[in-house]
């Protein structure tokens, strides 16, 4: 599972069982067409997992977060990671 970071400052999650290979297709413009459109992009986070379908499930999660949320994961910010997700559930 891994985060690029893309050219208009947004974040794409994603998974491969080769990340050194998709990750020269996303910045060859061969990979998802939100990469495409938003070049450059750069890997800034990455999980490995002994199976495909859990990174799959890894992704899935991590693509409904927000965009603060990712950027705490992306940077170590366990604390404030507990506590955006505690404000989701305060609301």
């Amino acid at each position: 599972m891994y985060i690029l970071l893309c050219g208009d400052g947004s974040f794409y999650t994603g998974s491969t069982k080769n990340l050194e290979r998709r990750l020269h297709q996303h910045q060859k413009s061969q990979g998802a067409i939100h990469t495409q459109l938003n070049q450059p992009v750069e890997l800034v986070y990455s999980e490995i997992f002994d199976r495909i379908d859990y990174a799959f499930f890894r992704e899935k999660q991590i693509q409904n977060w927000s965009h603060e949320k990712k950027k705490a994961l992306i940077e170590g910010r366990i604390d404030e990671l507990k506590k955006i997700a505690k404000k989701k559930f305060i609301r």
